[in-house]
């Protein structure tokens, strides 16, 4: 068995709400709440960065399988704000955590689902042999232009997972679905994303994680009653929620891991987050289906299998503990975090 061994997340504690960016660009924060299902969102301290952000998942996810961080194979990072233009997030890392010299590394970029794009390469090098544990990080801190509608909702924060035997969740099977669809993207030198507006719903997401999600059912033989859990992107509520519909699931199956509502889209750690809170209480022979998107446009989709070994694992504080730690802060201090606005 090969598959989640830990996993570990990191929150900013900094909040603001819907109304108080609504207030700022005159909008009805009622309408927006209504539209997105978003009503607050996580802001990044004035010193943290997806580096960051990264390094304090990882720290925690090595702390609770009392894994010593030299017997980390292979770091990589799924971001679209690693820190640097040129030079990679995922040393930064290894050297915080004391991985040593000698691993596999590299910083993976597939706008929101780099993250699971880490989960099958460490997958495939531990079944490889090649490593015995392999760090998948997915960590963003979201740039947004200000008064766009993606200022609502883009937000921080970061998941960590070590993938390797005899897990507390198996990976029992992974399905891809990937075409060259254009619907969000930022160029070069461009601080801020531009996107396709409605092109991202129904050509982009749902076409792409409605095809993930049919294709790992229908190769490897699942049907819906197999899953006791589901989680899919998060860059609003509405869009997972809407997923879920289409292909069947009971809503109620999404609730646990829909964290958007309170810390809005943390991009490459999104799909992660909610599937870090479903982890939270999941009990043995449970069985998740967890469907990622990345604009540009792919949906990697799994079938993860909670295993005995999670009873005995240590799961506090939850991913809802911290989103309830939090403080506000109104627009000022937020240009100030997203230094848009300098001393």
């Amino acid at each position: 068995m090969i598959g989640i061994v830990s996993y570990g997340t990191y929150i900013p504690k900094y909040r603001i709400k819907v109304e108080e960016i609504a207030r700022i660009w005159g909008e009805n924060a009622e309408s927006i709440k209504s539209g997105l299902g978003v009503f607050e969102k996580s802001v990044p301290d004035i010193d943290e960065d997806t580096a960051t952000i990264a390094v304090e998942a990882s720290r925690e996810a090595l702390e609770r399988a009392k894994i010593n961080a030299k017997e980390i194979g292979a770091i990589f990072v799924g971001s679209e704000s690693h820190p640097y233009a040129v030079k990679p997030t995922a040393t930064i890392v290894g050297e915080a955590l004391g991985v040593g010299n000698e691993y596999f590394s590299a910083d993976l970029e597939f706008a929101c689902k780099a993250g699971t794009a880490a989960m099958q390469i460490c997958y495939a090098m531990v079944k490889a042999e090649m490593i015995k544990y392999g760090l998948a990080i997915g960590a963003d801190t979201a740039q947004a232009r200000p008064s766009d509608a993606l200022e609502y909702s883009a937000s921080a924060g970061g998941v960590a997972l070590i993938i390797g035997r005899d897990p507390i969740a198996e990976i029992e099977a992974t399905y891809s679905f990937t075409s060259d669809t254009p619907d969000f993207w930022r160029r070069d030198l461009q601080k801020y994303p531009s996107h396709g507006g409605r092109f991202t719903g129904l050509p982009a997401y749902f076409r792409h994680v409605i095809s993930a999600a049919r294709g790992l059912m229908e190769k490897y033989g699942y049907n819906l009653n197999d899953f006791d859990f589901a989680v899919f992107h998060q860059p609003n509520a509405k869009f997972p929620i809407r997923a879920a519909r289409m292909l069947g699931i009971d809503t109620k199956k999404i609730e646990q891991g829909l964290v958007v509502r309170y810390i809005g889209n943390t991009y490459s750690a999104s799909s992660l987050m909610g599937l870090a809170a479903i982890l939270d209480i999941a009990k043995p022979e449970q069985r998740i289906l967890l469907v990622s998107f990345g604009s540009g446009a792919g949906s990697d989709a799994f079938s993860i299998r909670v295993t005995d070994k999670i009873e005995n694992f240590e799961r506090n504080p939850s991913v809802w503990d911290k989103i309830k730690h939090r403080e506000y802060i109104d627009y000022g201090l937020y240009l100030k975090h997203r230094d848009m606005i300098v001393r």
